[in-house]
Order: C-alpha cells, then sequence, then structure tokens
C-alpha cells in the first residue's frame, strides 16, 4: 500500500509540476521568466493569495479562517509581485505574450509561477503528511486490484 501512497503523492505532484509538452511560445517564455525572477518568499507569497482567494469561495469558507484585512493584505502583496513581474522583471516577455496570445498568454505565463509555487508548498514534509493522512480512509481492498493486486 506505501506504493499506492507513493503513486497519488507522485500524481498530485505531477498535475501541479507537469511540463509543458507543446513547442515553447512566448506564454511558455514569460512562464520561465516569471519563474527565473521570483524568490522562495515571493512564490509562498503568490500561493497565500490564491489560497486566500479560494478561502473566499462559500464552499470553503468554513476551512478558511482569516484575520480582518488578511485577504486584502494578501491581495496587495501578490498586485505588487505581479506589477514587479510584468513591468520590471519580464517587460520584453510579457510584451510578446500579449502580442502572440493575449490576456490567456499571461494566464498561461502565470499558470507555470502557479505550479511551481505549489510544487514548493506540497514538497514540504508537513503538507506531504497532512495528504498523506489520507492514506487512512482510503478502500485499499477497493484499491488494490486497479493498482495491480490480485482480486
Amino acid at each position: 500500500m506505501k506504493s499506492l501512497l507513493a503513486s497519488i503523492m507522485s500524481a498530485l505532484l505531477a498535475v501541479v509540476a507537469a511540463p509543458n509538452a507543446f513547442a515553447q511560445n512566448s506564454a511558455d517564455v514569460l512562464g520561465k521568466c516569471l519563474a527565473d525572477n521570483t524568490t522562495g518568499r515571493d512564490r509562498k507569497d503568490l500561493a497565500r493569495w490564491m489560497f486566500s482567494a479560494m478561502g473566499a469561495h462559500p464552499e470553503m469558507s468554513d476551512l478558511y479562517v482569516s484575520a480582518q484585512g488578511t485577504g486584502d493584505k494578501t491581495a496587495q502583496v501578490a498586485a505588487a509581485l505581479f506589477t514587479r513581474l510584468l513591468a520590471d522583471a519580464c517587460p520584453n516577455e510579457t510584451k510578446a505574450a500579449v502580442a502572440e496570445g493575449g490576456g490567456m498568454a499571461i494566464q498561461r505565463g502565470f499558470q507555470v509561477l502557479g505550479q511551481l509555487a505549489m510544487q514548493e508548498l506540497m514538497t514540504n514534509p508537513q503538507v506531504a503528511a497532512s495528504i498523506g493522512a489520507m492514506e487512512r480512509h482510503l478502500d485499499k481492498a477497493k484499491l488494490e486490484p486497479v493498482f495491480g493486486g490480485s482480486k
């Protein structure tokens, strides 16, 4: 069953860190520039902003407890990061991406950065342990045949 958990963890990491199989275009170049011009702290700030934004969904609100004003603070930090990256660190890559694909190219470029941020969070031992806790609740008898075990 350890291999089952390892497979699940690998699948989760593959989702957040899936390499792009397509030829590099301006959105890919922008994504690389964004990633190359951020620090671990920047990526954690981006992840905090994404977490804060997801916590605003009505079905997630019971899981998200935040001090008043934290959401706006994370938005300010993320806005400053986005501005620095697009206008200062990667202006040529941003212009090329917008010219080639408009807003979708910018979104795709930031998707690369978001995947990197999530990958960094998912590899933290405490996060991995929390994800691994799901194993207690898996129906192992039902999953074993799917993962190559005998019925």
